[in-house]
């Protein structure tokens, strides 16, 4: 057996108001989402079909009127009325019933997926926004931290101890940073565009962003294939499989004889030139009918396509099982190499810290070294900004999982 990393989901994954903020937003968007609402639209549409499938088909109803009376013995025949039930072969509308049944459970389960995939997407939407926010924060201390820099190189220059060079080289590190800062602002509005049309809200509608939660401890697992058993689109696979086998059976119902019930009745007129028994008696004439199904090929071509229809879904859900599989497995590489990456840098911080503060302090009383400083600074934001974007990438394979498992 294989052991693999994934969180356990149902333990809860999202805590405090970083946790409150996303489902609720989660919850709005399966509430108002124009996709969800539609595949739900679709699924209340086919179950629709399953009383229209079992019905029999209308009674049929005919009257003739003799323009030339037929004579009989009794009189001339002067109109006639039918009435007549067609009925399918035994088990024909339960099979029927069996396929439209079938084929709303599958709607269903594309409902359950399109939810699925948009939770998905609002959290691939709402991450970027969040890495955005938590960069502008570290980038505008680092212009304040910049700025002070810049002051203390002008004081080492007005002293003698400086040279004008390094005040240069702060302007131009202050320069990049606010450059940087004005792009990252400008990104906010079509990200925000992009995770409020998923809602189905205005473009102009705040998107609220709060800090994420510190990763969770990755938990081991045993690798079971129940892990994607609850996948919704593998579900609905396997129901079309179902489905298949229905329309199978129902095909050779289909073959099978059609049969009917009805009566004429027929309206004679009295003879007025004799006296006869029964003279003018209406006639009362029951019938059976009976379909002959003699031209096969069109029935045995139904039964061979819900067969060849079952093969291939049998290979479909060979496919998806393994792309489910493929995906997870690199969900859980980005999750542990999330994990790791984060533990990197945020280690990296604490040395890079303790760099700045020694050369800072160099700086101060020798007046040297300037750009060292600086490009340590820059260091410093540097690991702030990839520990931010390894949280959001640790998130994003947790809802990677849930999207795959169907959590």
């Amino acid at each position: 057996m294989k052991w693999i990393t994934v969180i356990l989901l149902c333990s809860g994954l999202f805590h405090g108001v970083y946790g409150q903020v996303l489902d609720r937003y989660l919850k709005e968007a399966g509430e108002s989402n124009p996709g969800v609402k539609s595949a739900y639209l679709g699924f209340e549409a086919a179950m629709q079909q399953v009383p229209q499938s079992k019905a029999l088909a209308d009674p049929q109803f005919s009257i003739g009127y003799f323009i030339s009376p037929v004579e009989t013995r009794v009189g001339p025949q002067q109109v006639r009325l039918s009435l007549s039930q067609l009925f399918p072969w035994f088990g024909t509308r339960e099979a029927r019933g069996d396929v439209a049944s079938l084929m709303a459970e599958a709607k269903y389960q594309a409902f359950l997926e399109t939810k699925n995939a948009l939770y998905y997407q609002v959290k691939a939407a709402w991450y970027p926004l969040y890495v955005i926010s938590e960069q502008l924060k570290w980038q505008r201390e680092n212009l304040d931290i910049l700025k002070t820099y810049r002051q203390l190189a002008l004081t080492s220059f007005s002293n003698g101890r400086g040279t004008m060079t390094d005040v240069i080289r702060t302007d131009i590190m202050i320069s990049n940073t606010e450059t940087e800062i004005a792009l990252m602002e400008e990104k906010i509005d079509p990200l925000e565009v992009v995770f409020n049309r998923l809602l189905n809200r205005p473009d102009s509608s705040t998107v609220m962003v709060s800090e994420a939660p510190d990763m969770l401890p990755l938990q081991e697992v045993q690798w079971e294939d129940s892990l994607i058993e609850n996948n919704p689109k593998l579900e609905e696979i396997k129901v079309q499989k179902e489905t298949a086998r229905a329309q199978e059976t129902l095909a050779v119902k289909n073959g099978m004889p059609k049969w009917g019930l009805g009566m004429d009745y027929v309206v004679v007129g009295q003879r007025k030139d004799v006296m006869i028994p029964d003279n003018g008696k209406n006639v009362f004439m029951p019938m059976v009918t009976l379909s002959l199904p003699i031209f096969r090929k069109k029935y045995k071509a139904g039964i061979s396509q819900a067969q060849l229809t079952r093969d291939q879904l049998e290979m479909t859900e060979v496919a998806m099982e393994n792309k489910l599989i493929s995906s997870f497995e690199m969900a859980r590489y980005d999750l542990n190499k999330s994990k790791q990456l984060y533990q990197l840098y945020d280690e990296q911080v604490g040395k890079t810290k303790q760099v700045i503060d020694l050369l800072y302090t160099s700086y101060r009383n020798s007046g040297r070294d300037i750009e060292e400083v600086l490009r340590m600074q820059q260091e410093l934001i540097k690991y702030e900004i990839e520990k931010i974007k390894a949280v959001a990438d640790y998130y994003l394979a947790m809802a990677k999982i849930e999207f795959i498992t169907a959590n």
